[in-house]
Formats: C-alpha cells, sequence, structure tokens
C-alpha cells in the first residue's frame, strides 16, 4: 500500500513539474514575443491562466501534505492532545460537511460551464474549472482519512519543533 502512495505522490509530482515548466516555457515565449519581436501572442496568456488554475489545484489536491500548509495552530498545540484530538475531529467533520454540502452546486456550475469555451484557444471552460471539482473530491478524501485515523487515537500532529540556529 505504502509503495502505491509512494508511487502516485511521484507521478502527481511529476505532473505538477510539468505544468510548472510548461508555464515557464509561456511566460518566457510571451515575455520574448512582446519585448524582443515587439508582436505579442496573445494565447500565452490564456495558457498561462488555464495551467496556473491547474497547478495549484492539482498540487494542493495530491502534492501537499496537510502539515505544509498554512495553518494557525497556535490554540491547538497550546492544549493537551485529548483536546487537540477533539478539534481535529471537530475540524475535519466541518471541512468534508462543507464540501458536502457544496460538492453538487459545484458539480452543477462546471457543467453549465460546458456551453462556455476560452476565448483564443478556445478550451471547454469546463475542462478548464473541472479540476476544482477533483480538488474537492480529493480534499474530502484527505480529510476522511484524517478523521478516521484521528478517531482511532492515531497521533497526527507532532508540535513544531523550534531550532536554536546557533546550535545547528
Amino acid at each position: 500500500m505504502k509503495t502505491a502512495y509512494n508511487w502516485f505522490l511521484k507521478i502527481s509530482e511529476s505532473i505538477s513539474a510539468a505544468m510548472l515548466a510548461a508555464l515557464f516555457i509561456a511566460f518566457i515565449l510571451q515575455i520574448f514575443s512582446r519585448y524582443v519581436l515587439n508582436d505579442p501572442i496573445s494565447w500565452t496568456v490564456e495558457a498561462c491562466l488555464t495551467i496556473w488554475v491547474w497547478l495549484v489545484f492539482w498540487s494542493n489536491s495530491f502534492v501537499v501534505k496537510h502539515d505544509e500548509h498554512i495553518t494557525f495552530d497556535l490554540l491547538y498545540f497550546a492544549v493537551k492532545p485529548n483536546i487537540r484530538r477533539v478539534f481535529a475531529l471537530i475540524g475535519s467533520l466541518a471541512i468534508m460537511v462543507g464540501i458536502a454540502i457544496s460538492i453538487y452546486p459545484t458539480w452543477d456550475w462546471i457543467d453549465f460551464l460546458r456551453i462556455k469555451k476560452s476565448t483564443i484557444l478556445y478550451i471547454p471552460m469546463r475542462t478548464v474549472f473541472s479540476i476544482y471539482l477533483i480538488f474537492m473530491v480529493a480534499t474530502f478524501t484527505i480529510y476522511l482519512v484524517r478523521f478516521i485515523k484521528v478517531a482511532k487515537g492515531e497521533d497526527l500532529d507532532e508540535q513544531p519543533k523550534i531550532a536554536d540556529e546557533e546550535s545547528s
């Protein structure tokens, strides 16, 4: 199971890296055509925007781990582990409920976008924004697994260690 997860993570990271490379190439191409050739290429802006949307939601769905996100955990780590466990359960449940409530309206809107295409590349807007639905399902799954692990009593969160810069 761990091997399959590591394999999936490597593929997800590779896809994120490929999107970042494509974004960089389109961006450099736009700069070159605009400032060197004095003839801007219109499709590069739309490509950059579309790739950026996909890069952000793809990476946050499959690459960035829970403890790598920015959190306001001052109160969370100030309480005892049992209270912290309750906070984690309530937080995970709240996120799952919020996603469950909003998944149908989100799908309805994304499905509605099938009638619209991007202006230059003619990419269906449903395709552009479908990554958000993938993000929602992945986030729901991540917090469901987190909820189950916390309910079983597994220790998921360690208090951040403050390293002394002089002693390292």
